[in-house]
């Protein structure tokens, strides 16, 4: 550690360029970041939470912990995408649910193509 404690660790460093997306997570990195995001969605669902983004304080006050871990672990932009992906999931399988109650029948469909 530098004079007084003013530098930063290496892996603090790293990890600062992660959260500003100066460099690229590695597998391990964005392992960790999976893992304390669902920790956070786990808080979020404890709490009858569906939009953090929305909800802010609310989410702020129930999560506090999960949140803080969650914005360590996962790049910025990777935070704010993750809130809204969970928003459109949510919705999604309410959709999809309803759709089935109405008698639709599921699909399974094939998204990689096969070459001929």
């Amino acid at each position: 550690m530098g004079l007084f404690g003013l530098t930063q660790s290496e892996d603090d460093k790293r990890a600062t360029e992660v959260r500003t997306g100066a460099v690229a997570p590695l597998r391990a990195e964005r392992q960790k970041c999976w893992m304390t995001r669902d920790g956070y969605f786990a808080c979020l669902d404890a709490n009858n939470i569906v939009d953090a983004l929305k909800d802010e304080k609310k989410a702020a006050s129930a999560c506090k912990i999960e949140s803080a871990a969650f914005e360590r672990d996962c790049a910025t932009q990777w935070v704010t995408y993750f809130k809204k992906w969970r928003v459109q999931d949510i919705q999604k399988k309410a959709r999809l649910k309803e759709l089935e109650a109405q008698g639709a029948n599921r699909l399974d469909v094939q998204t990689d193509f096969k070459p001929r």
